[in-house]
């Protein structure tokens, strides 16, 4: 059967181009996963918290989110549509369950497009030679999410492509960079990844490699934006699987290279844990390669940021579509339109744009450290999310739902299914857990978990009254009856 009666016969009809291929589509998830972006804007906030033990954090939650992805990888086996995790949970379990998924799921996205714009800005004030103020932040976060709308609005093949030049960036950022830092600018033994520091204070050391562990939990998702563009990829079923899992190999490992490198360069630990070098990366950039080295690098790393805008915008736009061609949201009509000649949904696309730069300016307002409570929220959204897939599988599975894509795991599925959300409900916990204690305000000590609250809140609020789940007859809770995949 090919794709398009495929997608017909699970209810859609698809007015996207199959124009990605296995690689665009890997690069897709590597660029929104990137472990340059992921490692470069959190590596001092996990340093200070951690010590350079943190890094058996990226091992952890690569193990961890590995179970996720193959979990995902089997569901959207058998259902390859546009928007990943809404229309997952929705066959799996249903209307209610999906709306309330992807309402999560997609701000916690929006939040991410804002965590990864406002790190960028340290990075560009680098390249020129300034520093960001609250303002100039705004500003530049703004005008790089707008680079990437105009990139995203040109169609998938030009998203393929500059997603595959900023796999390449991230090569040359990664492995270039952290090969030559561990081959010939070494200062430490590799003892050191056993060395806490003393960051644990007076405590066990578990708290505060639970709070370092935010390095591991933010980097490992962005595998499942291979299947939110699953309308975009021929044969999905059996390229996507494959896309997750490698983007998760390929992804640690070039985690691990590059922040083992950048702890191992570090010529003054105590200067980082003290807050004097308040940005151990750029600094050995600049001390290592010089001011035109660590130029060229900056320039790299900044190709990395923008790819990795540019996959996730891409990826909040397909689920904010996907939501309205059901018509789960207000302004359906409006945010389901699509561009016959671009092949791709330019309002949605356009919200998933604006909506991160107001993010980005309401949280410099109200908070000094603002992308450290954008990055906790959106990666225990993401979390959140990505477990309520997980248990709706595991349920689906107590109803007879056997999967019957082209990837299953067999005998090990529901094993795998346990041990992923076992896995995802620790980390979304240890993300929301407040750990500012009397020093900061209340409320900025629970942010994470006021912001979950306030999101899930107004969604189900939402959904009882609006009622929205009953606009369309689309398919839903039917994975115990859909046949196997010719």
């Amino acid at each position: 059967m090919d794709d398009a009666a495929r997608l017909k016969e699970l209810g859609y009809e698809s007015r996207f181009e199959r124009r990605m291929g296995l690689w665009e589509n890997f690069a897709l998830g590597f660029t929104y996963l990137s472990p340059v972006v992921g490692i470069y804007s959190v590596f001092a906030l996990g340093f200070v918290a951690g010590g350079p033990p943190m890094i058996w954090s990226i091992v952890i939650a690569g193990i961890g989110q590995l179970l996720v992805a193959l979990v995902f990888a089997e569901i959207v086996a058998q259902f390859p549509v546009a928007g990943g995790i809404y229309p997952w949970a929705r066959r799996l379990i249903g209307r209610r369950w999906a709306w309330l998924t992807g309402w999560i799921y997609g701000w916690a996205l929006i939040a991410t497009v804002a965590s990864v714009s406002t790190g960028a800005v340290v990075f560009v004030g680098s390249l020129f030679g300034f520093t960001p103020t609250r303002t100039t932040t705004v500003l530049i976060a703004a005008a790089l999410m707008v680079l990437c709308l105009l990139i995203n609005l040109s169609g998938t093949k030009t998203l393929g492509r500059v997603a595959m030049a900023g796999f390449v960036a991230e090569l040359i950022g990664a492995l270039a960079v952290g090969l030559w830092l561990l081959l010939f600018e070494r200062q430490h033994d590799f003892s050191v990844f056993f060395d806490s520091l003393g960051t644990e204070g007076d405590g066990s050391y578990l708290g505060a490699f639970l709070a370092a562990s935010l390095l591991g939990l933010y980097l490992f998702y962005g595998f499942e934006a291979c299947g939110d563009v699953a309308e975009e990829v021929p044969d999905p079923g059996r390229t996507i699987p494959k896309a997750m899992r490698r983007t998760i190999y390929v992804g640690g490992a070039a985690a691990l290279l590059i922040t083992a490198a950048l702890i191992l360069a570090q010529p003054n630990f105590s200067a980082i844990i003290s807050g004097e070098n308040a940005d151990p990366v750029g600094s050995v950039f600049s001390d290592v390669f010089g001011s035109v080295g660590s130029k060229i690098i900056t320039i790299v790393v900044l190709i990395s940021f923008v790819s990795c805008i540019l996959s996730l915008q891409a990826a909040a736009s397909r689920l904010i579509y996907s939501y309205a061609r059901d018509r789960m949201i207000v302004a359906s009509d409006a945010l389901s339109r699509f561009s016959p000649e671009r092949h791709v949904p330019p309002v949605a696309l356009t919200v998933a744009c604006l909506t991160p730069a107001a993010v980005v300016a309401i949280a410099e307002i109200v908070s000094e450290s603002a992308l450290l409570k954008v990055i906790s929220f959106a990666s225990c959204g993401i979390y959140i999310a990505f477990q309520m897939v997980v248990l709706a599988a595991l349920i689906a599975r107590s109803r007879g739902w056997n999967p019957s894509g082209k990837f299953t795991l067999g005998r090990y599925g529901f094993p795998v299914n346990v041990a992923a959300l076992v896995y995802g409900v620790a980390g979304a916990l240890n993300l929301a857990w407040p750990r500012g204690g009397d020093e900061v305000a209340w409320y900025d000590n629970w942010i994470v978990v006021l912001g979950c609250g306030i999101v899930a809140t107004v969604g189900v609020a939402y959904m009882l009254l609006a009622r929205p789940y009953e606009r369309s007859d689309a398919p839903y809770g039917d994975a115990t009856t859909m046949r196997a995949t010719p």
